[in-house]
Parts: C-alpha cells; structure tokens; sequence
C-alpha cells in the first residue's frame, strides 16, 4: 500500500493512513447492485461537502457531482440558513455516476475509506453541527438494500476503533448549493481549509483506489445539463 503522509497503523484489522484526514483501508462490500445500463444517482452526506465532492470527482465512472442539501425543506435550502443547524439539512453531494464503470458499492467504498470519517457523530473534522452529519440518502431499495449491509459488515469486521454513526434514510429530495460552493476544491487549491482538509483526501484516494482514480476532475462547470 503507498502512504499518502506520516506512518500507517493496523488497528483491528484495516490499516490507517495519517495525513490531515485519515484515511482506513476497507473490504469490498460483500453486496452490491447489479450493473446496469444508463446512469445512476446517488447522495452522500460526509462534512463540508467541498472535500466530498473533490474526492468523488476523482472518481472514474463519475459523470457529475454537485454539492447541495438533503434532508430538510426546500425553502430552507440555503447556505446561510443550513448552517444553524435547525433545517435538518446535511451539506450533501449528488453524484451521477455509470454504474457499468463504477458500482453504488465501491462508490460506498469511497465514501467510509476516504471521504469523511463514519464514527464522527454530527461533525467532521473541524466542522460542528448536524449540518455535518455522516449520512446516506437512498434512491432506491437496492441502495438501501447495499447500504446497510455494508455498514453491517465493517461493523462486524471492525475495521475502524470507533462505531459507524452513518445514518441511512430515503431521498426526500436534493438541492443544489450556490454556485460559488461548486467546483470549490478544484478551484480554489490553495484556500487553507482545503489545503489541510481536503487537498489529503485526493491524495488518499490516489494512494488506496489507483484504478479507480481519474487525475482530472469532472467538474460541474463543465457538464452539460
């Protein structure tokens, strides 16, 4: 395995690598979707969504992905309203993806190995608030289905010290974030949150998911609608 940063350590049984955000070297999920043609939606809640949305970018088979807000109303979709905590709202990203390419799995695979640490309840990293949540909102009964027993069986395996908090619910609705929040990692590389929040991410991603890591980013700026 290539480090990405400092030293690794085996605990119960995954390997972590230390960098500015940790990244854990996860199984499979032992259940996935049946490939399938056309594309794919799905919608992952892990922080502030700039870092998930730069990982997932990165990610070969991904056609789009778009920071937004799930969980709550639709009026109350607004950065400066999200961010008291009281909408119900998680900084979510949606990310189309050609499930032929890459699967809702390995894309679950991203999410708990490199995107956000799952055992954080309602913050990561430096980031405080429900606003922050680890979450997954689900399109469809399979995903549910992939979902859980996936969550299931890292907890069985106990590959990380702490319990997975992530919680699994069903899309009620996704709503893009302001422009100026899209693209912002690729955008803005020397920003200092995302130099030592985010910026690691990426080469985590690099370093633990070679073949599925795409070095040029798929940018919302440039996907057709």
């Amino acid at each position: 395995m290539a480090l990405v940063a400092g030293v690794a350590l085996h605990v119960g049984g995954a390997t972590t690598v230390f960098a500015a955000e940790d990244a854990v070297v996860i199984p499979a999920p032992a259940v996935d979707e049946v490939a399938k043609s056309g594309t794919e939606k799905a919608i992952f809640a892990g922080g502030c969504f700039w870092g998930v949305q730069g990982v997932f970018q990165h990610v070969k088979g991904v056609k789009n992905a778009v920071s937004g807000y799930a969980g709550g109303a639709k009026d109350t979709a607004v950065y400066e309203t999200v961010s008291s905590g009281t909408t119900g709202h998680a900084e979510s990203v949606e990310v189309t993806f050609d499930p032929k390419t890459v699967t809702y799995g390995q894309l679950l695979q991203v999410f708990f190995s490199v995107a956000h640490n799952p055992t954080q309840l309602n913050y990561q990293g430096p980031d405080q608030g429900t606003q922050y949540r680890s979450a997954i909102f689900t399109l469809t009964d399979e995903q549910k289905k992939v979902a859980e027993s996936y969550i299931a069986q890292l907890g069985k395996a106990s590959v990380f010290p702490e319990p997975i908090v992530t919680k699994i619910s069903s899309s009620e609705g996704f709503y893009p974030a302001e422009g100026y929040h899209q693209d912002f990692l690729t955008a803005n590389p020397t920003h200092p949150y995302i130099v030592y929040n985010d910026m690691p991410k990426i080469e985590n991603l690099k370093a633990l998911f070679p073949t599925r890591f795409s070095e040029k980013p798929v940018l919302v700026a440039n996907v057709k609608s």
